[in-house]
């Protein structure tokens, strides 16, 4: 149950996200490391991006979020696996390891490091 209740509200933000431009409207909510600093973080344009996304703009999604872009086959593969966790706890364990974690947290810091020297 918690399963499909976890999918009515990712079905809800689709709706939402799709309908509603973020550029436009203030009903979404600011980054406030970017509001505090002036510099953009790891997840700056995610919603934007998403709402491109949704519709097929994948060009515009890119310029708003290079990482959230380049990142959703690695999402799609983690979300395979965990939905699959106890039918194939092998594949669970291989694609849930520490050494993927620091890789992809390093990956997480480098962006958020080129993105604010290069303005992207």
């Amino acid at each position: 149950m918690k399963k499909w209740a976890l999918g009515g509200v990712m079905a809800l933000l689709a709706g939402i996200y799709y309908i509603f431009d973020p550029t436009h409207l203030a009903l979404f909510p600011k980054c406030p490391f970017l509001l505090l600093t002036g510099l953009k973080c790891p997840g700056c344009g995610s919603q934007r991006a998403i709402h491109s996304l949704l519709h097929l703009d994948f060009a515009t999604a890119f310029q708003y979020n290079m990482l959230l872009v380049s990142s959703l086959p690695l999402v799609t593969i983690l979300i395979y696996g965990e939905i699959h966790r106890k039918n194939n706890p092998c594949l669970y364990a291989r694609i849930h390891n520490v050494k993927g974690m620091y890789f992809y947290l390093g990956v997480v810091i480098s962006w958020w490091i080129v993105r604010n020297i290069y303005d992207i």
